[in-house]
């Protein structure tokens, strides 16, 4: 399905002046956060960042989603260039009923992998199909990716955007979920 750009605006915020970019694939908007601008051939610092209501926006402590959000942001802030590309795939895509049911089954023992297969969904639904017409729309070929997930820098690679350096994101990291960041290492296979 072809992504369509929609729209683009200011967006000041604590970590500086970005522009927002809206972007639509079936019926779904998608955002990106442009801070700076860059040639073709140029190696653009990068966050791939899957919406989290409740981290983002209600700062929960069982993830480690918001604070991602922030340092990505500070760290482009910090580089005077970058692009952070926002999903609209709450829930490693399975929407904010379905998570907030997940999360009723992780207070009952499961981690966050079996309570999405609980669930009968698959313990990951995102779709990183649509990233290289993002990475297109703004000349973007190389990128210095912000992540800790294998998924993601595969994803970039297979859609012939070269993944230079990955810049391990670590922050968030709080008791309340450690059992979380475990699993996404030892189900997920994120990275260190």
């Amino acid at each position: 399905m072809s992504l369509a750009f929609i729209t683009e605006a200011l967006l000041p915020t604590k970590y500086g002046a970005f522009k927002v970019h809206v972007f639509e694939q079936a019926g779904q908007e998608h955002l990106a956060l442009v801070m700076g601008s860059w040639q073709d051939e140029d190696v653009v610092l990068s966050r791939i960042h899957s919406e989290c209501l409740t981290g983002d926006g209600l700062f929960s402590l069982r993830c480690d989603c918001g604070p991602q959000l922030a340092q990505a942001m500070q760290a482009i802030q910090q580089a005077g260039q970058g692009i952070l590309i926002y999903l609209r795939q709450e829930g490693r895509g399975i929407g904010l009923t379905e998570k907030i049911k997940a999360y009723n089954l992780q207070d009952q023992g499961f981690d966050t992998f079996d309570a999405n297969v609980k669930l009968g969904h698959a313990p990951d639904s995102r779709d990183y199909s649509m990233l290289k017409e993002v990475f297109d729309h703004f000349g973007i070929r190389q990128v210095n990716l912000m992540t800790n997930n294998p998924d993601k820098i595969a994803a970039l690679e297979t859609q012939g955007i070269k993944v230079h350096e990955r810049v391990p994101i670590q922050v968030g990291h709080n008791d309340h979920n450690q059992h979380y960041i475990q699993t996404k290492k030892d189900k997920f296979k994120h990275l260190d």
